[in-house]
């Protein structure tokens, strides 16, 4: 038996791929996480404060896609992985929590949990581990955390836009640390190979938290409804928020969203290393859009200025940008008619200032209705290989 057996910790091939119901439960500190994000947006629509909660958010979908990679590797039906996940649930609901004042004074607590959960894991594993491929393994996650946790801890002293750029910069430190393989001194990159032993469990756990994200646009325009006059306008704004989540729902699963298991079997490397990527890309137009739909909603009426159109046409951009970047891993390629709708939003966007926010947000959602459209008479006529065929071609 190899040192992975007697340890008990490491996933087996065997396992089963449903995630675990604290792996659910894990998840549910997200839904208050992109409510806070997407209601914070709405409450400041500026550069500033974009460029702010982008840091923010980056750290609190970090945490969540290192915990889903977790769950792959090692057993999570094993008491310390459950442990760490507990924990993970605790640091997580607390970064929820501080979010809305990490640039202000709670800025210390949401430093001090997005670095206890990082470092204080890789520690445990480290520890506890029996195999000197695993323990090498948590070694290097944990090296690239503590450089980055300094940086984080160093945030907490600093105010304005110092902290801003610590902060960014700790961020920036965990993303290409992870897409480089965490090269660290004496021991090197995390082996490619590692990287292809992962499971269906993956490709589930990206799709139960897409699904969870999309449930953001649901959220966020029922409470702002909930509390506002019910108008003939209003209630548009808010049945066009329902209709734009069925359409990013639509845009996600099809093809690429439907078959990522297929994916992870046949190309399980870089699936595994690109899609914290591309669903961040996805994540924040789910974000953009639902603070979008909050401020239409509050004001459907008058006129439209520039910060809102942002936010309105931002949010599907950033979704297709992603949902196109992960098609191009899933199947080497991307599609035409996404690009040209993406133009679309691009070119029809300067225009809307003539138009009220109610009307914004119906172009954008008719632009993701053109977007199933086309996806629907592309299949019909066959124009699409099926899935298998076009990921050997790739």
């Amino acid at each position: 038996m190899t040192d992975e057996g007697r340890t008990g910790l490491i996933r087996s091939s065997d396992a089963p791929e449903r995630a675990t119901l604290l792996e659910l439960l894990f998840d549910v500190a997200y839904v208050a996480a992109l409510t806070l994000s997407s209601m914070r947006l709405a409450e400041e629509v500026t550069l500033t404060e974009a460029v702010r909660l982008l840091v923010l958010v980056m750290a609190i979908w970090w945490t969540w896609s290192i915990t889903a990679l977790l769950t792959d590797f090692y057993n999570p039906e094993r008491l310390p992985i459950q442990a760490m996940i507990a924990g993970k649930l605790l640091g997580s609901i607390l970064l929820a929590a501080t979010m809305p004042r990490a640039f202000s004074n709670l800025g210390w607590l949401f430093a001090a949990a997005y670095v206890a959960m990082h470092v204080g894991r890789g520690v445990v594993l480290v520890s506890v581990l029996r195999s000197t491929t695993a323990r090498t393994r948590a070694a290097r996650f944990l090296f690239w955390f503590v450089i980055s946790g300094a940086l984080w801890v160093g945030g907490i002293f600093a105010e304005g836009w110092d902290r801003f750029g610590l902060w960014a910069l700790a961020i920036t430190i965990d993303y290409v640390s992870a897409a480089l393989r965490y090269p660290t001194p004496l021991i090197g990159r995390v082996p490619l190979k590692q990287y292809d032993k992962a499971s269906g469990h993956l490709g589930e756990r990206y799709q139960q938290f897409l699904i969870l994200a999309l449930g953001d646009l649901l959220l966020v325009p029922t409470l702002r409804i909930s509390g506002s006059e019910f108008t003939v306008m209003r209630v548009a704004a808010f049945v066009l928020a329902f209709v734009t989540t069925l359409m990013f729902w639509q845009i996600y699963v099809f093809r690429a969203g439907a078959f990522l298991q297929v994916a992870l079997e046949v190309r399980p490397g870089r699936i595994t290393r690109w899609a914290p990527y591309t669903h961040l890309l996805m994540v924040l137009g789910v974000v953009s859009s639902a603070a979008g739909f909050d401020l239409v909603i509050d004001r459907p009426g008058g006129s439209t200025q520039a910060g809102l159109i942002c936010v309105i046409f931002g949010g599907p951009a950033l979704f297709l940008i992603g949902r196109s970047a992960f098609e191009y891993e899933v199947f080497r390629t991307v599609s035409r008619a996404r690009l040209g709708w993406l133009l679309v939003l691009v070119l029809v966007a300067p225009t809307m200032v003539f138009l009220p926010p109610v009307l914004v947000t119906t172009t954008t959602c008719v632009v993701l209705l053109g977007i199933v459209i086309s996806d629907a008479v592309r299949a019909h006529h066959g124009r699409l290989a099926t899935p298998d065929v076009s990921l050997r071609e790739g």
